[in-house]
Formats: C-alpha cells, sequence, structure tokens
C-alpha cells in the first residue's frame, strides 16, 4: 500500500477512535446528569475504601422468609460483595488485567433456594455497580429455576436507557425485550446501594425504583415514585440505621444497616412478605477450592 494511502487510513481510524471516545465521554456524562437529583445523597467515595481491594469477598449469610403458594418458606439468603475489573468488549469480568479497557464494578450476587411442598425454587441475581457511582446499576442478571422451568432476565445500561432482555418458560412471555428509562434505581440493588447513603436523621428523597426481578415471571416491571428516608434505631440494643422506601401508600420496604463501615445490611423487611435477618458475615476467596 502507498505510504499516503496508509497515512490516509490511519488518520480515519485515528478520528474514529477519537469520536467514539468522545461519544462515550458525552454519553457517560449525561448519565451522571441524569443522577444529579439523587447522586448528592450518596457518598460517592463509599467503595473506593481500601477495604474492597483486599482481593476477598464479603459473604453475608441471611435467615430468610419469602411466601411462595401463599405460605411463609424459611431459607437461607446468601448476599456477595466483591470488587471485579470490567472489560469494555464483553462487558464482563476480564481475565485480561493490562488491556485498556478496563473499569472497576461492584458485584452483588444474591442467591436462594427455597423449599416448597413439591419441589425448590432457586433465584440467583448478579447486580453489577459503578464503583465510583454506588446508586448506578451497570449491569443486572436474573435467573429462576424451578420444576415448570427456567427464566432468565438481563437489564443493561445502553446509555440513553435500560435495556432487559428476558427468556422465560411462560405462554404469552417467552423471549422478548422492555425498554426502561434511565435515571432508575432497581430494588434488588438497594441491598448495597443503600449501604452508601449520607445516613442521617431526618434524610428523605425521592428516587424512582423499578420492581425486584427474583421472580419467574418476564413481565414489564412496574416502577414507583418512591420517598426514602432515614432515621436512628436499635435492634438487640444496637443502635442502627433504619432506612424506609415507600414505594406507594401500602407498599413500604425497610432496611437496617450497621452505623460503622462497611455499614453491613442487618435486616430488611419488604411489603410482599419478604424477610432476611443476617446469620454470619465474612470475608474469603469463596472461587478457590480446599
Amino acid at each position: 500500500m502507498h505510504f499516503k494511502q496508509l497515512y490516509f487510513y490511519s488518520f480515519i481510524l485515528l478520528l474514529l477512535s477519537a469520536c467514539s471516545d468522545a461519544g462515550t465521554n458525552r454519553q457517560q456524562a449525561e448519565n451522571a446528569e441524569g443522577y444529579k437529583a439523587i447522586a448528592p445523597n450518596f457518598n460517592a467515595d463509599w467503595a473506593m475504601h481500601k477495604l474492597w481491594d483486599d482481593g476477598l469477598a464479603e459473604v453475608a449469610i441471611y435467615d430468610a422468609e419469602r411466601v411462595v403458594y401463599g405460605k411463609k418458606r424459611s431459607f437461607d439468603f446468601t448476599i456477595i460483595t466483591v470488587k471485579e475489573d470490567f472489560n469494555n468488549e464483553h462487558n464482563a469480568k476480564t481475565d485480561d488485567y493490562i488491556r485498556g479497557d478496563l473499569f472497576p464494578v461492584m458485584k452483588v450476587n444474591q442467591f436462594c433456594r427455597i423449599p416448597t411442598d413439591n419441589y425448590p425454587y432457586h433465584y440467583l441475581t448478579s447486580v453489577f455497580i459503578k464503583r465510583e457511582q454506588p446508586w448506578h446499576l451497570h449491569k443486572q442478571t436474573t435467573s429462576s429455576q424451578e420444576w415448570c422451568g427456567n427464566t432468565f432476565k438481563a437489564i443493561t445500561d445502553s446509555g440513553d436507557k435500560y435495556n432487559l432482555n428476558y427468556n422465560s418458560y411462560f405462554d404469552g412471555q417467552g423471549e422478548g425485550n422492555y425498554k426502561l428509562k434511565k435515571e432508575l434505581l432497581f430494588e434488588d440493588q438497594l441491598p448495597y446501594t443503600l449501604r452508601a447513603l449520607r445516613f442521617r436523621n431526618g434524610l428523605t428523597f425521592k428516587a424512582d425504583i423499578a420492581e425486584t426481578q427474583q421472580t419467574n415471571k418476564a413481565t414489564q416491571p412496574v416502577a414507583y415514585n418512591a420517598t426514602i428516608t432515614s432515621k436512628k434505631a436499635t435492634i438487640n440494643n444496637r443502635e442502627v440505621w433504619q432506612v424506609q422506601v415507600q414505594l406507594a401508600p401500602d407498599k413500604i420496604n425497610s432496611y437496617w444497616f450497621a452505623t460503622e463501615y462497611p455499614n453491613t445490611l442487618i435486616r430488611q423487611q419488604t411489603w410482599d412478605g419478604r424477610k432476611l435477618e443476617l446469620k454470619k458475615i465474612s470475608r474469603y476467596a469463596y472461587w478457590q477450592g480446599n
């Protein structure tokens, strides 16, 4: 190839790359602008603490309760919180740590096995939050498995909106996609995101919150214009922060967090009968075999 042609093509590639970077930066700025109303209520540095750079995961196990088929079911619910590095190419945890498109996220895995009279239900939800923006959901996947079938849902940040892609075994659902507006919080991220609140008595603000995806259905998520408040409370003679999320007049979720960093979730109660009570918490590399 002639030198001038090579120079021309190199220039075009450089120009396209610059335009792409500019577009990405512009979109990131727009996203930050969209969350401006709720961002001041959170500590953006919460996940920047050196604790999350120790190469270990926080593994919290809860005594849990949920109503299934009209009965209260008792089971263990596990929440795993760990820092990971994603790459832009695959939007997933990287295996190559010297590539140039890496960015940090906080992964929050939520797993449970719920026994019922006939067969168990399994739910695994993976929530990925921007490390420097604890309110900003980057990606979420949810899967459910039981003897009738399995359902998978993936929410991804596409810039100006969230895409929810699903594959369900239910008639009338099957495969499809929903477009969700940006500036949403998602109920499944709250056990993590609310840990980063700037806690104080009397804290009150509004936020749009989409309902939990930990179900075997793939319907259009209901979004609520919720009111979030915090106040001091006591659990077993221990001072904690109580956060109330009022989704609707008759739908109130409550969360209790430790006052000391890293503000562990101690208890959770939701309007539809889901309950969590911390039983055990530790830090270790759960992915390593014995």
